[in-house]
């Protein structure tokens, strides 16, 4: 019987998650990872404080039992010298990209060597992660700029290249917080074959064999203008678009989506006060083993 692929899977956090309490989210991506024999290599190339980001992912990565945290944070697409950051990618169980200016990101691991290394990570079976930018940068296109608000406006917000580690998506990130629900509106009415993912803030999606499941304090909303009519090709600038019909999924933790299907697969109402307390007798049971 041939060898079962490997479990791809990828952690996208909405932003401005918790790392200093119970870090419910972070603990759970140390976890996917390999918990004690986890190897995460942190990649803070979008923030403009990566001393400050780095310190903080290793401080919790490590709390939560990580044995290895390496640092990956290039300064230009000319990689053919790191081989030691494409190094520690190729032996990583997992990658978390920090929050800052997804640009950046674009522009540093878009169809560049460690881009590649990051997509051999995620095909061998390592879980891949990201908050705030490094969430918008994990699909195909993501939403490099555009205007907040509930209502969605013509060309008012800009698309560049992802990773692509996530196709037929764009994800958007502090979706409640900073009412993007217009402009992931608008970008999806324009693409109607796309589905749109709006994160909270403190939230996670966990993606893995086309479903997708909701971790976190609050909610991931689901945009599909598959069926939708929009006066999206005629619109002149900055008006308001046209968009009747459109399906929006509101899923809290414990919600399953199936990407595929375009549906709701499950939902197990989520306690995370009991998972927290099962995890960490678990974890304190394997640190006192010999």
């Amino acid at each position: 019987m041939p060898a079962r692929p490997p479990r791809s899977t990828l952690f996208i956090i909405g932003g401005a998650e918790d790392k200093v309490g119970r870090a419910t989210l972070l603990r759970r991506f140390t976890k996917l990872a390999g918990g004690r024999k986890a190897h995460i290599v942190v990649i803070p190339t979008a923030s403009s404080f990566r001393s400050e980001v780095v310190e903080a992912y290793t401080t919790v990565f490590t709390r939560f039992g990580a044995s290895r945290i390496s640092v990956v944070d290039p300064t230009t697409r000319d990689q053919v010298d790191m081989v030691e950051e494409i190094a520690a990618l190729d032996t990583a169980t997992g990658v978390f990209m920090s929050g800052g200016n997804q640009l950046v990101l674009s522009q540093m691991f878009a169809n560049t060597a460690l881009g590649e290394a990051i997509h051999r990570a995620h095909a061998r079976g390592a879980v891949i992660g990201g908050t705030s930018a490094g969430a918008s940068i994990m699909s195909e296109f993501m939403i490099a700029l555009g205007a907040d608000g509930a209502v969605p406006l013509q060309r008012s917000s800009g698309v560049s290249q992802g990773l692509g580690l996530l196709k037929g998506v764009v994800i958007d990130q502090h979706f409640a917080e900073r009412a993007r629900y217009g402009r992931l509106m608008a970008v999806i009415a324009r693409s109607p074959g796309l589905l749109g993912i709006g994160i909270d803030e403190d939230t996670a999606i966990e993606v893995s064999d086309g479903l997708f499941t909701v971790h976190g304090r609050s909610t991931a909303f689901v945009i599909d203008c598959a069926r939708a009519v929009s006066d999206a090709p005629d619109a002149r600038r900055y008006a308001p678009l046209l968009v009747s019909g459109a399906v929006v999924h509101a899923l809290p933790a414990g919600a399953t989506f199936d990407l595929v299907g375009r549906r709701l697969a499950d939902f197990v109402e989520h306690h995370p006060d009991a998972v927290i307390v099962a995890e960490t007798a678990a974890e304190e049971v394997a640190t006192a083993r010999p």
